[in-house]
């Protein structure tokens, strides 16, 4: 499209000084941010036996810990300019699709909808908070699973596939529109 400007900043949202760094150029050189998605995340999948706190903490600082630091920092803007949109990119892992192998991973995510609705609540009226929940989506972060594991969890998807990027993509186009006006504080599963 025309007229639209993309600029890519790359920074470690887990690191409170470049999260400052990022939000602090971004609104030096726009004025305001109308909209954030928190949508950084890892999992770093172990058997229970072999978790590490390391591990367990990395987890949670990528998939809880950032979306926190950048909410705060961009959302108090937002309630001070009284408009804004945040949108969590969550999991159905933080809700009810659990494995021993990912407990840091759920637990992170699980965190990120409770951010939510605290969130919500603490920047209404201004700012509408909502969480997407993805079930096996084709990122990446699924690119070295089995294919005997694949099979085994297509059987247990309504929709017998894992779903595609854009699928997500999608969800977010609609809450960030006008159409999404008066939906806050949801938990929208793409699954």
């Amino acid at each position: 499209e025309q007229g639209i400007e993309i600029e890519i900043y790359k920074a470690d949202v887990s690191k409170r000084e470049e999260v400052k760094k990022l939000v602090d150029y971004t609104l030096n050189k726009y004025g305001k941010i109308d909209i954030l998605i928190n949508n950084a995340g890892i999992a770093i999948d172990t058997l229970f036996e072999d978790k590490s706190k390391e591990n367990f903490m990395k987890t949670l600082e990528i998939n809880t810990i950032a979306p926190f630091l950048l909410s705060k920092k961009i959302g108090l803007e937002m309630r001070k300019n009284q408009y804004g949109i945040i949108i969590n990119i969550s999991s159905t892992n933080g809700i009810d699709t659990l494995y021993p192998e990912s407990i840091d991973y759920d637990a992170s995510k699980a965190g990120l909808i409770s951010l939510t609705t605290n969130l919500a609540n603490y920047l209404a009226p201004y700012v509408r908070v909502n969480t997407i929940c993805p079930g096996w989506i084709k990122t990446d972060m699924n690119k070295n699973l089995s294919s005997e594991f694949i099979a085994n969890e297509r059987k247990k998807i309504l929709l017998a596939r894992f779903g595609e990027p854009k699928e997500v993509a999608e969800v977010v186009k609609f809450l960030i529109s006008a159409k999404a006006s008066y939906i806050n504080n949801s938990i929208i599963r793409v699954d």
